[in-house]
């Protein structure tokens, strides 16, 4: 399995039935495939869909129904659509139970930094800003290192940040772990991999627990 459905099928794990959840572009339009039938959930998209369905065969799309990301996607029975005034209007006032976005880095208190990186293109921060700061839990779907095998996770931040202390939990193709009060703490490991290469390839103090750890 691609390390990309890896880390989405291992966040699918964290969604609760009936939670109304967000899935930002990349891993997290993944997830849908690995949700199952007796765990049903709401997913809005912040250009106005509450009630998304995962992304359509090829054939079968509708040009008026997109995500964010530009996905053609299917849409649930009851599903609703408005403007993007309404839709942010549900985001800043705290509707989302729980919001999925990648991250080019975050830190040990949870800060995100995922709309730009300087010198290159951006198209704008965008509704991710408020998706962080607003939404009851945040989780970051990202792979643990970037293409030159750099850390993604850091004490702090080289990146313009997209909100501070936002992230609760970080899946990555090596690790989960969550962000807590006293660092980060890591809660399951990947399958084949080791806790010193997690150490090793994290740029930021880990906290170890004693007990096994959990494998995915």
């Amino acid at each position: 399995m691609h390390s990309k459905e890896k880390i989405a099928q291992r966040a699918a794990k964290e969604i609760d039935a009936g939670q109304i959840i967000n899935l930002g572009i990349g891993i997290p339009t993944l997830i849908p495939r690995y949700l199952s039938s007796d765990k049903p959930v709401i997913i809005h998209s912040e250009n106005g869909i509450l009630g998304m369905g995962p992304r359509c065969r090829p054939g079968t799309e509708d040009r008026n129904l997109i995500d964010a990301g530009g996905n053609y996607v299917t849409v649930s029975k009851g599903s609703s659509f408005f403007d993007s005034a309404l839709s942010f209007a549900l985001v800043r006032g705290g509707r989302l139970d729980l919001a999925f976005l990648g991250s080019l880095e975050v830190s040990e208190t949870g800060d995100l930094a995922n709309w730009i990186i300087p010198g290159k293109f951006s198209p704008g921060i965008g509704g991710g800003m408020e998706l962080a700061q607003k939404s009851k839990r945040l989780i970051v779907t990202m792979n643990h290192t970037d293409r030159k095998e750099r850390p993604k996770i850091l004490r702090k931040c080289t990146l313009p940040l997209t909100a501070k202390g936002c992230v609760d939990t970080i899946i990555t193709d090596l690790a989960v772990i969550d962000v807590t009060n006293d660092g980060l703490v890591l809660r399951e490991i990947a399958e084949g991999v080791k806790a010193d290469e997690v150490l090793e390839k994290t740029g930021a103090p880990l906290i170890i627990p004693e007990q096994e750890f959990a494998r995915y």
